[in-house]
């Protein structure tokens, strides 16, 4: 493990992040919160805005999964979270709800503007992203299923999410 080019939190904190937000709307599930926690520090996601029942750092059920990562990546609580999304858009963020509706965009086909930041909305785990909230959203992405299920895990769904933004953005910077 000690070979592996692993970035400590004071260098984690100063390197370039990618410029992508991610938001979870509601999510109960304290280790499915670790686990995002876990997924935006190995993509270098910017930021992790939390809200509404979303619990916050410390906990001991979100650290379990989270494996330290609510140390190195940078997040903050918003109790509305309509009012994060206003504000995401006046920082100039496309937001995205990633949630299945007829007018979603498969994520397979979706392009990532390389001259914005991106904000993406994961749900509460039954109820998904409520949807005053992708009212507010500039689209809808959704991961493709073919199986019986058509749901994920929010956090295996912040890591397919997540991967392919990583994947568009190492693309672009080289």
């Amino acid at each position: 493990m000690e070979e592996l080019p692993r970035l400590e939190v004071d260098g984690f904190k100063q390197a370039e992040k990618m410029p992508v937000v991610v938001v979870l709307d509601n999510v109960r599930s304290l280790n499915n919160i670790g686990s995002v926690f876990r997924s935006a520090d190995a993509f270098l996601v910017r930021e992790i805005i939390l809200c509404g029942i979303t619990a916050t750092p410390p906990h001991k059920d979100i650290n379990k999964t989270a494996l330290g990562a609510t140390e190195s990546v940078d997040w903050r609580y918003e109790s509305d979270t309509h009012d994060a999304v206003a504000q995401l858009r006046l920082e100039g963020y496309r937001v995205w709800a990633l949630e299945q509706t007829h007018q979603s965009q498969m994520l397979d086909q979706w392009v990532m503007n390389p001259d914005q930041p991106q904000a993406i909305i994961l749900g509460h785990e039954v109820d998904g992203v409520q949807q005053s909230v992708v009212a507010l959203c500039d689209g809808v992405l959704e991961i493709p299923q073919w199986g019986t299920k058509h749901s994920l895990n929010v956090s295996v769904s912040a890591g397919i999410v997540l991967w392919e933004c990583a994947r568009q953005w190492s693309a672009l910077k080289h």
